[in-house]
């Protein structure tokens, strides 16, 4: 039986085709957020609950309210006010569902309509869900499930922004955690996550995943320079003029298909003859702070087939390192040889997973400390025509690059609350109306809104339980220090019985 909520009202403001009132009536409850459907000459009009507040006629005029207060009565003993208590909601109203297509609401509702809840087959259709998706939730308030369809989700590039601890690596795991469980029929991705801190190795530890999952550390990735062109030293140093890439240039070309080292290229260029002293100290210098990150090789690690499995699970774990030129650099070593292995059709069509986004491809950033910015903005503009996928996500959108960020054409946004945040996002994320921009900064752990491509219109979503292990570098405070102080007094214990 289809719940009945309420009666559309007759205001100063409407009803209009973009929104409308109704005294809430009906015996089901009514929450900020839930959808609604009514009949309109059209069809079927869809409109999400913008927001709900109270009146009463006894109480609308201030000076009446005081003079009978101070009379020693309460008003609810003079007058009936509890009968005219009423709830409004004010409905922001999304399109007309007619003839299976949808159009925008063209005609208002007429007041007196009965006001119910949306018929779910309706509301799927609505919003573009796909029931063999990915499932990430549900509809608050609703009996339905969110299902995803992939190619919406991811095709065009992922955002995920919020505050800290909001739960966005908890969403990028449920993901995952789709991807992972489709079969070859279903269509597989290559996963591959640059691991700011270090929480997605669980997934290697879970008995559901941990076979189709590859973890390497960040000490044990290596960058081949055979594997590498002048150019690409050139992104990673530069402030290298043309001439001294040239000149570089030159010397790598001597070593053929040879497999050398860092340590070769130094001694290669110290001992031309042909380079002129400026330039040879300039390419010694600039060099030498790449041989001392301790990246460069004679031969990558992991190699390609490793690095990009067709339903696997790849996650570079960068947690140890300080330095943020050298997360960069492989950040941009591995980005350039996927996307270029998958342009030459070599690898799966993929989606790279970046944590703390902004770090790797921000905004404000002078090129030597920027150094994978330019192919991650390379793979957000040119990606889709390749399957290449980003997912970026990140705690400070106003400082990600806003190339990248406009280049998702999906965003799924959790809580935040800095204002210069939001307002940046607001401008970014079509679709977002005020209302919806206010609820964001009050939304609960576990809860988010979809925006852009992968939805025809912004959603709530209550996002579903993880199944996967979750990684104990996620302990909150309290828990932490209890693990501690069990840490230390059981070394304590040791030492007692070993004396």
């Amino acid at each position: 039986m289809t719940n009945e909520y309420g009666t559309v009202i007759s205001t100063f403001e409407g009803p209009s085709t973009r929104r409308f009132q109704f005294v809430i009536n009906g015996p089901a409850p009514v929450r900020r957020g839930q959808f609604v459907q009514i009949e309109v000459e059209d069809g079927k009009l869809i409109g999400r609950v913008a927001d709900i507040f109270k009146t009463n006629r006894y109480f609308m005029r201030p000076e009446t309210v005081k003079e009978y207060e101070s009379s020693g009565k309460p008003m609810d003993n003079i007058f009936p006010v509890g009968e005219w208590e009423h709830m409004v909601a004010d409905v922001a109203a999304l399109g007309v569902y007619s003839n299976s297509s949808f159009t925008t609401s063209n005609i208002p509702p007429s007041p007196g309509a009965r006001v119910i809840e949306p018929d779910s087959n309706i509301v799927t259709e609505f919003f573009g869900l796909d029931k063999n998706g990915l499932h990430i939730g549900h509809l608050p308030y609703h009996n339905l499930q969110v299902n995803i369809n992939t190619t919406r989700l991811l095709q065009k590039h992922l955002a995920i922004l919020a505050i800290s601890g909001a739960g966005k690596s908890f969403l990028s795991a449920i993901i995952i955690e789709e991807l992972l469980k489709r079969e070859p029929e279903q269509g597989q991705m290559a996963i591959v996550v640059v691991d700011t801190h270090g929480e997605y190795t669980s997934f290697a530890e879970d008995g559901l995943f941990s076979g189709k999952t590859k973890v390497f550390d960040s000490g044990e990735i290596k960058i081949g320079l055979a594997n590498i062109s002048p150019h690409s030293i050139g992104e990673y140093l530069p402030n290298l003029s043309y001439t001294q890439l040239r000149e570089l240039g030159k010397i790598m070309a001597r070593f053929g298909r040879k497999a050398y080292g860092m340590e070769d290229l130094l001694n290669a260029v110290e001992g031309s003859e042909a380079l002129k002293t400026a330039t040879k100290d300039v390419l010694l210098s600039e060099l030498g702070s790449l041989a001392n990150t301790g990246l460069f090789g004679f031969e990558d690690y992991p190699p390609m087939d490793d690095l990009a499995r067709q339903g696997g699970l790849t996650v570079i774990d960068v947690s140890s390192i300080v330095d943020l030129r050298r997360k960069q650099l492989i950040v941009a070593y591995i980005a350039r040889k996927m996307f270029n292995a998958r342009r030459n059709g070599i690898i799966p069509p993929f989606v790279l997973v970046i944590e703390e986004a902004h770090q790797f491809v921000p905004e404000q950033a002078k090129k030597e400390i920027a150094v994978s910015r330019g192919i991650l903005q390379t793979i957000a503009r040119e990606g889709r025509k390749f399957l290449a996928s980003l997912c970026l996500i990140s705690q400070r959108p106003i400082q990600l690059s806003t190339t990248a960020l406009s280049q998702c054409n999906t965003h799924i946004i959790l809580r935040i609350t800095n204002p210069y945040d939001l307002d940046h996002i607001g401008k970014s994320s079509e679709g977002l109306t005020r209302d919806v921009l206010r609820q964001i900064s009050s939304l609960p752990v576990g809860t988010g809104i979809i925006v852009g491509e992968a939805v025809n219109f912004p959603l709530f979503v209550k996002f579903r339980k993880r199944v996967s292990k979750e990684s104990d570098k996620g302990l909150n405070l309290e828990k932490g220090a209890q693990e501690f102080y069990k840490k230390i007094a059981q070394k304590k214990k040791d030492a007692k019985a070993f004396m």
